[in-house]
C-alpha cells in the first residue's frame, strides 16, 4: 500500500515565493485582464491594448502592435519605445524588466525570458536579469533571449535561435547558442 510523503516543513525554500505578495497580486489582476480582455480583443485593436498594458504600468511609446496572444509576465516592468512589435504567442517573461527599442520585432512565438534558477544553490532560488532589445532589431520566430542577453542596435537573432550572450549591432545570428553569421545592411538615413 503507498502511503503519502509526510507534508514538507514550512521552511522548505522550495516552498518560499519567488517574488513579493504585491507582485504575485498584481500579476493576478493582469492574469484576469489578459484572458478577459486583452486576448479577446480583435486583431487590429492596438490601442486598445497598448491602453490596457499601460494602464498596468508598462511605458509604451506611439505605435506599438501589441498582438492579442501575446503574453507579458509584467507589464509594469515593460519599456517599449515607438513602433515595436510583439506577435501573437511571444513571451515576455521580465521579472528584471524588458526594454525593447524603437521598431524592434518580437516574432511569432519568440521568448524573452529574463530569470532562471541558481542551480549551484539548494535553495535554488529565481535569479532575474534585464534584457534589452536595441531599435530595429528582430528577435525571429521561436528564437530565445536569455536572462541579461543584450542584442545591439538591428541584432538579428534567427528563427530557433537561442542568443545566450550579447549580440554585436547589425549582425545576423543563428543556432544554439546563437553564433555570428553575417552582418547586416543597415538602413540608409533619412
Amino acid at each position: 500500500m503507498h502511503r503519502p510523503a509526510p507534508p514538507l516543513p514550512a521552511t522548505d525554500p522550495y516552498l518560499v515565493p519567488s517574488t513579493s505578495l504585491r507582485s504575485r497580486a498584481g500579476r493576478a489582476l493582469w492574469s484576469v485582464v489578459w484572458l478577459m480582455l486583452f486576448r479577446t480583443s480583435p486583431r487590429p485593436a492596438f490601442a486598445w491594448r497598448a491602453a490596457l498594458l499601460r494602464l498596468f504600468g508598462a511605458q509604451l511609446g506611439p505605435n506599438c502592435h501589441i498582438y492579442p496572444a501575446a503574453r507579458v509576465w509584467a507589464p509594469w516592468l515593460l519599456v517599449c519605445e515607438d513602433a515595436v512589435c510583439i506577435a501573437d504567442e511571444a513571451v515576455v517573461y521580465n521579472p528584471a524588466g524588458v526594454h525593447l527599442g524603437s521598431h524592434c520585432v518580437i516574432s511569432q512565438q519568440a521568448y524573452l525570458c529574463g530569470a532562471g534558477h541558481d542551480v549551484d544553490d539548494p535553495a535554488f532560488p529565481m535569479v532575474s536579469r534585464h534584457i534589452e532589445v536595441g531599435a530595429y532589431a528582430w528577435v525571429a520566430a521561436r528564437a530565445t533571449v536569455c536572462p541579461g542577453v543584450q542584442l545591439g542596435e538591428g541584432a538579428v537573432l534567427a528563427l530557433g535561435a537561442v542568443a545566450t550572450r550579447a549580440l554585436q549591432p547589425w549582425g545576423v545570428y543563428a543556432g544554439v547558442p546563437a553564433r555570428w553569421h553575417r552582418q547586416r545592411k543597415r538602413p540608409h538615413a533619412s
